[in-house]
């Protein structure tokens, strides 16, 4: 039986069916635990269809009548406005729902213990940020889309504001409803502005028209809606400096929460949405957005460096390798973009897994503080060997995944034509630096030196079977992502390729020019139709005005047409013929 044409709709519905099913369920002993487990199991050997089943070679990104994208499902929802329940991915946006299958299950077994009151509420809360996150990454027509999006914002901060870990918990999560919410109402106005300029909310539509500059003639409106659109995705990212709300969510939310908290989300949004509605725009406005990826690398990396908590550390961490992203994609070269994409994935996999070590880290010793560490090593050999490997997947080890990406991107910003591009993209290669000074640092504090009193009499075990079932897949994908990236590259590049593509110039339209009524005095009405110029063909001179094309014309051409056109209205040389003559006299 062939599901191609369904698979997106059964990824979105089994979790929201698992939800629901949550929500009915009594909350008695592991009920919860297993039968969220089992929903985001069955999720992401669905998700696996996509990959399986995905055409490599007949992958192009929004080309074509319809664009080409892949397991589509397109049927009227709702007639006026025209709403269409429309799905589909291509090469951007498959990784990222199998990435989001792949981190749930994990989430669920890091969170196994460490949730032990309302569990049920976590639980149909978790799910329905998985829903929320597939519907993004698979929806087509805007208003679905943004269906979607604003889900995300509300369970997403009944996580924080009811499973944070101290009285700040309700604080953060005002902060970042806020911070993320406001944006998302001015991006309703810049999609229903689209709307009213084009009767459609279909993105494949949307692109072809921005592709041919039939969206608007107002560059002021198209300009300010761009705007709308990349304001609401930058803080969602989030992007410097619009990052306020990120440090104390991450601080507060609970690990499987905070795993899918920054990042994908609006850096896929603005690939998909920003780059294809607005390319014009977007390369307009890519100068100050490498500026600020690249501002914003070295701020993360150096605020970083000098935290004493864990847990903003990673904060400020997560900041400066979405910043990365940014520089990436903004460069518009077929490498950085291909490298801003890899990227986030990699966000996805060694961010996740840094934010489970952590969570595991804190279940044992109940503080994120590294001065109440120290030499652990002797006691957790498997916890520093899993930390270990990831510090060094998070600061690019060849081999290991964070490599691949970071390299594309800096490869794609040395490439750029613009020279500050590569100054920027200098200015950036220094947070590698950085990153390597607080990821290290922090290994050496928590792990190496002398015992700290405050946690040498806590008997803390190693890893236990689940934990380990929970972490080594991400070291077995951090591994396979640094020496086997052609598997996930064959797809990205080709939406790389489209993304990174020069927005068509406006071909000039042929001017029409209206030509002007003869002047009327009072004693006589002339009519041009029955006078006559010596040696000039009034009818083939008009032909020759409406077909005037000024930008591509050569220039003594136009001026002589130019005069032409005057000669043909200037009173002064009309000459009546002998029919008129008298009649023009009284």
């Amino acid at each position: 039986m062939n599901i191609d044409h369904t698979i997106l709709t059964v990824i979105i519905f089994v979790p929201l069916a698992g939800a629901v099913l949550l929500a009915l369920l009594p909350d008695k002993g592991k009920m919860m635990q297993w039968g969220a487990l089992a929903v985001t199991l069955i999720t992401l050997v669905l998700t696996l269809h996509l990959p399986i089943r995905f055409d490599y070679t007949n992958a192009g990104t929004l080309q074509g009548a319809g664009g080409n994208f892949q397991f589509v499902q397109d049927n009227a929802w709702i007639n006026s406005p025209a709403i269409r329940y429309h799905l589909g991915v291509d090469g951007l946006s498959m990784w990222l729902v199998v990435l989001t299958g792949f981190l749930a299950p994990l989430g669920v077994l890091v969170s196994w213990n460490t949730i032990s009151d309302r569990k049920k509420l976590f639980y149909t809360l978790f799910l329905l940020q998985q829903v929320a996150m597939l519907g993004i990454f698979v929806s087509l027509d805007l208003f679905l889309y943004y269906a979607f999006w604003e889900l995300s914002l509300v369970p997403m901060a009944l996580l924080i504001a009811t499973f944070g870990r101290t009285a700040n918990r309700r604080r953060a999560a005002i902060k970042y409803f806020l911070y993320t919410f406001i944006p998302s109402a001015i991006l309703l106005v810049g999609m229903l502005w689209l709307y009213t300029r084009t009767g459609t909310f279909q993105l494949p539509e949307l692109a072809q028209l921005a592709a041919a500059h039939n969206i608007s003639g107002n560059s002021t409106a198209l300009w300010l809606a761009s705007l709308a659109f990349l304001v609401a995705f930058a803080v969602k990212v989030p992007a410097f400096p619009l990052h306020g709300w990120l440090s104390d969510a991450i601080a507060e939310a609970p690990t499987a929460a905070v795993m899918v908290l920054a990042g994908k989300l609006g850096l896929y949004s603005i690939l998909r949405f920003s780059f294809s509605i607005f390319p014009e725009q977007s390369h307009r406005i890519a100068p100050l957005m490498i500026a600020l990826g690249a501002i914003g690398i070295v701020y993360g990396a150096l605020i970083a460096l000098v935290q004493k908590d864990l847990k903003q550390l990673a904060a400020y961490g997560t900041l400066g390798h979405v910043s990365v992203v940014i520089l990436g994609i903004f460069t518009f070269t077929i490498a950085g973009v291909d490298g801003g994409i890899y990227a986030t994935l990699n966000e996805g996999i060694g961010g996740g897994a840094f934010f489970m070590l952590l969570g595991v880290l804190y279940e044992r010793y109940g503080t994120y503080d590294m001065r109440d560490y120290g030499g652990l090593a002797a006691r957790l050999p498997w916890m520093v060997t899993l930390f270990v490997i990831t510090t060094l997947s998070v600061i690019g080890l060849p081999m290991l995944n964070g490599f691949v990406g970071e390299f594309l991107v800096l490869t794609g910003g040395m490439q750029s034509a613009i020279t500050h591009h590569t100054r920027w993209t200098i200015l950036a290669t220094t947070g590698v630096i950085f990153t390597a000074s607080y990821m290290l640092w922090m290994i050496q504090r928590v792990f190496y030196g002398d015992l700290n009193d405050n946690t040498a009499d806590v008997p803390a075990p190693d890893l236990d079977a689940r934990e380990h079932l929970a972490l080594w897949p991400m070291v077995t994908v951090m591994l396979l992502m640094g020496v086997a990236s052609p598997i996930w590259m064959r797809a990205i590049d080709t939406a790389g390729t489209y993304l990174a593509r020069e927005p068509e110039q406006v071909q000039p339209a042929a001017a029409t020019l209206r030509l002007p009524t003869p002047v009327v005095d009072s004693q006589a009405s002339f009519d041009a139709q029955d006078y006559q110029l010596p040696g000039v063909d009034l009818k083939a001179d008009r032909t020759a005005a409406l077909n005037l094309i000024p930008a591509a014309a050569d220039g003594t051409k136009k001026e002589s047409k130019i005069k032409n056109i005057s000669t043909v209205w200037s009173r002064p040389t009309l000459k009546p013929d002998s029919k008129n003559r008298a009649e023009a006299k009284k």
